[in-house]
């Protein structure tokens, strides 16, 4: 029985004042579900004042990004020693890393050995496009970012497939969908890391999950949660995803 993980990325948003303000709503709106497991990741100014707020919670803390270097003249970065001090998550290869700032599978897999030589748990996107879905490459694809992403690297880790195409659009895989392209993953990662761990894994999806659809998502035989973006910006409709997680957790 693979534990649930409702993640939010709330991505470039939020100051300080306002990451505290969402915090302070949501905090109370989840204080009983222990069935799931809550991970916010705020941009990097907001890490320690959410990680203040979240002391005595059982809400994890997680960064939206790190460099695969322990230190140096790396302008703008955060060394992976650095997300430990506050976080035990960090989202690693999202798509819009992969597409705006130049992230490949190899710079990916440099991160993931870092991130799991720090003792911290990766949450490793993977995902096609809309051209690559609508020509049949998903496996293709996804199956290639898998294998390059994870080469040699350990089993303690989340994965969260997120097509390209759902990301922000209000666009969404149906469930079915999306616990197919998963179990793809799924045996990829038998492959990698045998029968055993690879069931102990956990799958997200990510892409327009909202209140209104996240208990579709969440009966699927091999979506283990969800990695939410926009409705995480939100205390009530991420808290509506949660609650749905957890009511599946506890069936």
């Amino acid at each position: 029985m693979r534990t649930p993980i409702v993640a939010g990325n709330w991505k470039m948003n939020k100051t300080i004042s306002e990451a505290r303000e969402l915090v302070s709503e949501f905090v109370p709106l989840v204080k009983d579900m222990n069935a799931v497991e809550i991970v916010l990741c705020p941009p990097s100014p907001a890490l320690l004042p959410v990680a203040a707020l979240l002391e005595g919670t059982d809400i994890e803390l997680g960064a939206q990004n790190m460099h695969w270097e322990s230190g140096g003249a790396y302008t703008g970065e955060l060394a992976p020693v650095m997300v430990k001090e506050f976080a035990n998550f960090v989202i690693l290869g999202h798509s819009e890393r992969r597409a705006y700032f130049g992230e490949t599978d190899e710079t990916v897999n440099k991160k993931v050995k870092a991130a799991q030589n720090e003792g911290l748990m990766p949450i490793i996107c993977v995902g096609e496009s809309l051209e690559e879905n609508q020509a049949g490459k998903t496996e293709d694809i996804v199956s290639g970012q898998i294998k390059a992403g994870l080469k040699d690297v350990g089993a303690n880790l989340v994965i969260a497939y997120e097509p390209i195409w759902a990301i922000g659009t209000g666009l969404a895989a149906t469930s079915e969908m999306a616990n197919d392209t998963i179990k793809i993953i799924r045996s990829n990662l038998k492959e990698l890391f045998g029968q055993e761990d690879a069931e102990k894994i956990r799958i997200l999806y990510g892409g327009s999950v909202k209140g209104s659809n996240a208990a579709e998502y969440f009966s699927q035989s091999d979506i283990d949660g969800a990695l939410v973006g926009g409705a995480s910006l939100k205390a009530d409709a991420f808290a509506e995803i949660v609650v749905a997680a957890q009511n599946e957790a506890v069936k």
